[in-house]
């Protein structure tokens, strides 16, 4: 099942340049397994031991995953997953 990846600017140099990406998968974490196994530079800033980082938002069709199922939330064909990095500074 085919889901579309947006990449935000700031993450774009470590994806190939792209501003979305074809991935297959049931899940999120099997999309962004796909995503890293195509772009290891991702690796870095989208995972973490615990789960996603805390630092980076996900959104599938809109909804946060953490109101979802977090890393299990199921993707079906045509989803769109919207990575959002959190910024600092004031």
């Amino acid at each position: 099942m085919s889901a579309t990846v947006r990449i935000p600017p700031i993450l774009r140099p470590d994806a190939g340049g792209n501003r979305q990406v074809e991935v297959e998968g049931a899940t999120l974490a099997a999309a962004l397994d796909e995503l890293v196994a195509t772009y290891p530079a991702l690796a870095e800033r989208l995972e973490s031991d615990d789960g996603l980082p805390p630092f980076l938002n996900v959104y599938v069709d809109g909804t946060d995953v953490r109101e979802l199922g977090e890393l299990e939330t199921p993707l079906v064909p045509g989803s769109t997953v919207l990575l959002l990095p959190a910024m600092a500074g004031g």
